[in-house]
Formats: structure tokens, sequence, C-alpha cells
């Protein structure tokens, strides 16, 4: 399978991988900005993908962005269907803001299969289960 990528602005890094086993391909800032602590920003990446019917971009954050800087990604589907600039949107919950250079490495984005043809159904019931209701942190530390 592939996906296409056109680059909006031709001297924009392409999504690459830094290791040939990694799940996520990285996407690069077409910009610069800062991201004030608390603050959200939506950066443009300068292009746009072609993902095939049955397949979406997950856009999730970088470890080494998240754990040193605080900074997380929001809003990160990117759809079949959808063929505009890719954009992602960052949210800094570290103390000091977030400076990004462009062609910074600021997201990876992870392309996933999933069934075209669910059906939802409306039911008056559903099955129980061992686990039942219990939510966040029902199974401990």
């Amino acid at each position: 399978m592939k996906i296409k990528v056109k680059k909006v602005c031709p001297d924009i890094p392409l999504i690459s991988k830094s290791h040939p086993s990694d799940a996520g391909w990285d996407l690069y800032a077409n910009e610069s900005t800062t991201i004030l602590s608390g603050e959200r920003g939506l950066i443009d990446t300068g292009i746009q993908l072609e993902i095939p019917n049955g397949y979406a971009g997950l856009i999730w954050p970088r470890s080494g962005m998240a754990v040193k800087n605080g900074i997380d990604v929001l809003a990160g589907v990117v759809d079949s269907g959808y063929t505009g600039v890719v954009k992602v949107c960052l949210y800094n919950s570290g103390k000091e803001d977030f400076e990004v250079n462009r062609h910074d490495r600021i997201a990876q984005i992870l392309f996933q299969s999933f069934p075209v043809l669910l059906e939802i159904e409306e039911v008056n019931e559903i099955n129980s289960s061992c686990r039942e209701t219990g939510g966040f942190g029902s199974t401990g530390v």
C-alpha cells in the first residue's frame, strides 16, 4: 500500500521515519511559532495526504516533546476523505513557552486500517462482562 504525499511548499521535508521498524512517520512544521504555556497552537505541516479508503492517519505526540516539554497533540484523526493541508494542534501543558521552528519534527502520524462496513445497531440491553462498569482506576495501581 502507498500513501501519496504532496508537498504544498517544495522545501518542507517529506514525512519520514528514524528507523524502519518505527510505527509513526514524523510530521514537520511548515512555520515557526511560539506556543505559550497552557495554550494550544495549530501548526501547518505543508503537506497533503491521499490516504486509501479503509485507513486513517492518527496523529500522536512525539514522546521526547511530551516528556521533556509537556507538548501533547489534540484533534488527531486524518480521514481518508480529507485531502487538504494537514495541520497539527499542539497543546503546551508545560511551565515554559515552547518554540516551534520551521522544519522541526512536531508530531507523528500512524496509518491504521479499520473496518469500513461496520453497522450500528440500537438495542435495549447489552451483554454483561466481568468488568461491568469498572472504569478509571478500577483495576488498581
